[in-house]
């Protein structure tokens, strides 16, 4: 061969061997950055060119499909009582995404995961079309139902959980919409995306209360201040006299902390302290008796400070590491920066309720692939130990105390011990905000606790003086109690 033959069979052989690095430098390095652009669209087609697998609440389905026309997207997501639900599944949607379960198990219900590679094989050897995965959830619908309807048209969130496992029983968000209405990719689907806008609609119907808004948690959280008084020794009897002034002064300041109406705090035990809501109590043994780190400590067994995934990310709650000894005052109380999710005092009652084992929270019972075999199954499994078995039932026996003859009777269910806290939570810069109402609790029959509930309630419609955990929240949790239990 002459010279030049060989240099252009060179440079040929040279131009072939960038080819076959290029294209498998995209099949192998690139794939996944080309398959998840957002300009990709045939990934998006892919994604709706079969039915999705559905969600699954008490062996029925809470979404379903349909066929579209006059778009390349086959399959359209449609919903089951979508605004109920709406917390829960999110959204699936041609134009706008996926979002909470339709996000998070989406490569399942598409049957795109890797978990279901045998299953596709199957199919594709018997000319089936490809089939999505079903996500079988914890969720009770009754109770689901019960919280939905118990906040009505007020502004809140419920979240129920089963203490023994951790299983989420009810998870509703008010506000809410429909899913179905935002589905397509339609102009239809465009303006009803648009309309849901916070800055169209201040209420943000799309926001999950329940796992992704923080609150004041207010007098709530004074069963945290109980735990962690019981914890570290500063309190072993719950009914012997605290030395509470009649007037406490915030420490190194001149602000004196004041108790809702003429109630009996002076020296109350913490048993009445809680019955009546002492705010005194609470912020004197917080921050004089327990301190910063045993507060701090206390929390976090609960959950707070950390983001907790159920699977679906909930935003973590706040209780500050840093603080002066006033500032440990008001966040024993609820106040100051102590911020949390109607999902994390769902847990705090839950653990209680557990003898003191907080069980991690799941809503994810199972994913069972096309052919109806079980790909995982999730385990119950502890988080943490935030009480003394011993400790919890002094801290039950405090929480019954306040339905039976406090603050929270309109959580009575005859023939069931119910345990439960009222809060009325300081809203806005010097409290002018309308406050949240708040209401945690348990029931608590011969066989356990088969349910702990937090509600929290924004109205904005009331009297100032009618919000009250006891007035607003506490017969939601009630009726969601109830209907765990079937009365």
């Amino acid at each position: 061969m002459n010279k030049p033959l060989r240099r252009v069979a060179v440079f040929c052989g040279l131009l072939v061997l960038a080819l076959l690095l290029r294209v498998n430098y995209v099949q192998f390095v690139q794939a996944d950055q080309l398959s998840n652009d957002v300009h990709n669209r045939r990934v998006a087609i892919n994604q709706y060119a079969q039915p999705r697998g559905d969600i699954i609440v008490d062996g029925k389905a809470i979404t379903g499909h349909t066929t579209t026309t006059g778009s390349d997207f086959k399959y359209k997501r449609t919903y089951v009582d979508g605004p109920m639900w709406a917390p829960v599944t999110g959204h699936a949607s041609q134009a706008f995404g996926t979002t909470f379960l339709e996000g998070v198990e989406d490569k399942f219900l598409t049957g795109n995961d890797d978990r279901l590679f045998f299953n596709r094989t199957i199919d594709l050897l018997t000319g089936k079309e490809k089939q999505g995965g079903n996500v079988v959830t914890t969720l009770n619908p009754k109770a689901q139902e019960a919280a939905f309807k118990g906040l009505g048209d007020k502004k809140g969130a419920v979240v129920a959980l089963d203490p023994g496992t951790g299983a989420i029983l009810a998870m509703a968000s008010t506000p809410s919409y429909d899913p179905s209405s935002i589905a397509g990719n339609s102009k239809t689907d465009e303006k009803n995306w648009v309309a849901l806008d916070k800055k169209n609609d201040p209420d943000d119907p799309t926001q999950n209360r329940a796992l992704r808004q923080t609150y004041p948690p207010g007098s709530t959280f004074k069963l945290v201040t109980a735990a962690a008084a019981l914890e570290s020794g500063a309190v072993t009897d719950v009914n012997a006299h605290t030395d509470t002034p009649k007037h406490y002064t915030l420490p190194g300041t001149t602000t004196e902390l004041k108790n809702e109406g003429n109630i009996p705090c002076e020296k109350a035990t913490l048993t009445v302290a809680l019955q009546y809501s002492c705010n005194t109590v609470f912020g004197h043994v917080g921050a004089d008796k327990v301190g910063l780190k045993g507060m701090v400590d206390e929390a976090e067994k609960f959950g707070f400070n950390e983001e907790q995934f159920v699977p679906v990310r909930a935003d973590k709650s706040n209780f500050d590491t840093k603080m002066t000894k006033d500032q440990v005052a008001l966040s024993s109380i609820g106040q100051f920066d102590t911020a949390a999710t109607p999902l994390q005092m769902a847990m705090v009652a839950s653990a209680i309720a557990n003898d003191g084992k907080l069980m991690k929270p799941y809503m994810v019972d199972k994913l069972v692939a096309p052919n109806l075999s079980t790909i995982a199954q999730t385990n119950p499994s502890e988080m943490s130990q935030p009480l003394s078995p011993e400790n919890a039932q002094k801290l039950q026996s405090m929480m019954e105390t306040v339905v039976n003859s406090g603050t929270g009777t309109n959580a009575r269910i005859d023939g069931v011990r119910v345990g439960g806290k009222t809060g009325t939570a300081q809203n806005g810069v010097d409290n002018k905000g309308t406050p949240y109402a708040w209401f945690v609790s348990y029931a608590m029959t011969d066989q356990g606790s088969p349910v702990a509930v937090a509600v929290v309630i924004e109205d904005g419609d009331a009297n100032r003086d009618d919000i009250s955990g006891g007035g607003l929240a506490a017969p939601v949790a009630k009726k969601v109690m109830e209907a765990v239990l079937n009365k």
